[in-house]
């Protein structure tokens, strides 16, 4: 029995894959989408904010590094004076 459920299975997706196939074709043949270039471009826009935004993030973490770093030398030398 397992086997002609493994037949069945092969014939549905080669089923799956013709039509696939045809939809790309048809896709395809009505020429390209007007919808994919504001796609694009809003893709581009939205990656330049988050570009601006990760290296706005990156400034900060280094500016509290160093803001860090001075605070505990400060902090050690508190208790090197005393």
């Amino acid at each position: 029995m397992n086997h002609y459920y493994t037949l069945l299975a092969l014939d549905t997706a080669r089923e799956r894959a013709l039509e696939a196939r045809l939809a790309d074709r048809a896709r395809l043949a009505a020429g390209p989408e007007r919808v994919s270039l504001i796609r694009r471009a809003l893709a581009h826009g939205l990656a330049a904010i988050s570009r601006g935004s990760a290296a706005l993030a990156r400034g900060s973490a280094a500016v509290a590094q160093r803001l860090d770093d001075s605070a505990n030398d400060e902090f050690g030398r508190s208790f090197a004076t005393k």
